[in-house]
This record gives structure tokens, sequence and C-alpha cells, in this order.
């Protein structure tokens, strides 16, 4: 399959590790993700997009509807019992770069700074450069979420810039937004960083 072709930048594909399984989202995964989200903590937090219960269906009613715009690739994250645990998107598909960035990231909170998001984000980063041939892959996050700067940074990602008043918070106050990067040059120390990772959760 050549690098750049339209089935790579249109078809989410499957990936699956020793604690991470990521598939196509798809609309008979709503009962499974609205389960995923308990009570709706994740959803209360004011700085993060992350869906309430029983708003999950109209979020993948518009993620698949974007990804068949081809602005994203959207996955559901399955653990390795295959239990829906939550989700995450290729985004800002740029093909004629080639870049894309990562994020709409969420899980339930069991799973959390588990070896699951580790290997999860080495799959796709591994996809991004290896198979897509990405020359690099972004992440974007609030100035305000803490935990997402801390856990971007781990990746081995370096941060840009900040976007003053960039977008939008859910609850419509203006968003901040840090910027971060992974080039394909920095690729193999970040892969050999993230099985280091992987490998003290096993």
């Amino acid at each position: 399959m050549q690098i750049g072709s339209d089935t790579l930048w249109n078809t989410p594909p499957e990936l699956k590790g020793r604690h991470a399984w990521l598939q196509p989202l798809q609309r008979a995964h709503v009962p499974a993700l609205a389960l995923a989200l308990g009570d709706g903590e994740l959803s209360r937090c004011w700085y993060t997009n992350v869906p309430a219960p029983e708003a999950v269906q109209g979020y993948v009613d518009a993620a698949l509807d974007v990804q068949a715009q081809g602005k994203v690739l959207a996955f559901v994250v399955k653990d390795a019992a295959g239990e829906v645990v939550g989700s995450t998107r290729f985004y800002a598909l740029e093909a004629d770069v080639p870049r894309l960035n990562i994020g709409y990231t969420w899980y339930n909170p069991r799973v959390q700074r588990t070896g699951l998001n580790t290997e999860a984000k080495l799959l796709l980063l591994q996809h991004a450069f290896q198979v897509m041939g990405c020359i690099s892959v972004g992440f974007e996050t609030s100035w305000f979420n803490q935990n997402s700067r801390r856990a971007i940074v781990r990746l081995g990602a370096k941060q840009d810039g900040v976007l003053r008043s960039h977008k939008r918070h859910s609850d419509g106050s203006r968003r901040d937004t840090v910027v971060f990067s992974i080039i394909d040059t920095e690729w193999p120390a970040v892969k050999a960083h993230l099985q280091f990772l992987l490998d003290s959760h096993s």
C-alpha cells in the first residue's frame, strides 16, 4: 500500500497490542462507551470535551459524520479482555504534508495511568509514522489541563507553543491551546522510550 493512498487516510485501521486494542468506531459501540463513562465524572471537567453518558450517541454520530468528510479517523479503545474503555482519534489530517494530530482521547478511570494508554499511543504513533509516512504528529490540549500536558510530554513530544484564545471550552469559555509535536526524526527515540515505559507496566 502506498503512502498517502486514499485507503490509509480514509479508513481507520485495527491496531492491537498486549494491553490495548483499537478498533474503528461504530454506532454499535454506543452502549459500551456510555458504560465506560460510568457516572459521568469525566464529562464534568470544564476544560475537557468528554461526553456525558447520555450524550454518547450524538458524540459518536458527530465523529462518524466528520470521518465521512475525510477529516478524522475515529477509534474505540478496548482493554486486553476486550472491554470498551474509551475512545481516541486521528484528526487534522493532512495527507499532502503528510501529518496529523492525535486527540479526543478519554478513558475509564480504572485504566488511566496503566500500560493501556502507553501502548495505545505507541500503536497510533507507529501507524502514523511507519505506515502513513507522517513527518509530524501533533497533540493539542487546554492550558488548564495539566494532567494532559504532563502525559503528552511523558510520551516524548515537545511543546511548540501556545495558541491564545484559539478555541472554546465546552462551557463556552475561551481556550488557550498548548501545542506539542513529535517529528519523524525523533520517532526512533520516542518509540524506544514508549517501549521502555510499556515494559515497566508488564
